[in-house]
């Protein structure tokens, strides 16, 4: 019998990931909830298990895992966006939309709108790429 193996993912503290309910699935068949602040460390006893990172809507590829030396595997589930992108994006919109709004003119306050539609881009048309696992 092959000794067990691990799985360990955490979840990076990202504002927008903190509204989502993160799980992962390995195998299709093992559902582990993912919290804000403490690693799932997931036991499997065969090996090349795949593992799926998904809040319901988005999903990440499946990750096939071989371990050939290691015995434990480390990941991080990160968003696209990122706290500063957000943070940008939200100071981009207000700026252009209070200059449109001062000096009248109706382009710069179209121009307000595109941050929210780079956001809503990625979070419904590129729902493959909204959440990421990554190796640690």
């Amino acid at each position: 019998m092959p000794p067990p193996y691990h799985i360990v993912i955490t979840r990076k503290n990202q504002v927008l990931l903190s509204f989502l309910k993160i799980r992962v699935v390995v195998n299709g068949k093992d559902i582990y909830p993912l919290s804000d602040s403490r690693p799932v460390k997931m036991t499997v006893m065969e090996n090349n298990p795949k593992v799926v990172v998904t809040d319901g809507y988005h999903f990440t590829p499946p990750v096939e895992l071989i371990y050939h030396h290691l015995n434990t595997y480390y990941f991080k589930v990160i968003c696209v966006i990122g706290d500063v992108q957000l943070l940008a994006g939200l100071l981009l919109l207000a700026v252009l939309y209070l200059v449109g709004f001062h000096s009248d003119v109706f382009i710069l306050k179209l121009l307000s709108f595109t941050p929210i539609i780079y956001f809503l881009f990625f979070y419904y048309i590129n729902r493959k790429e909204f959440i990421q696992i990554t190796p640690v």
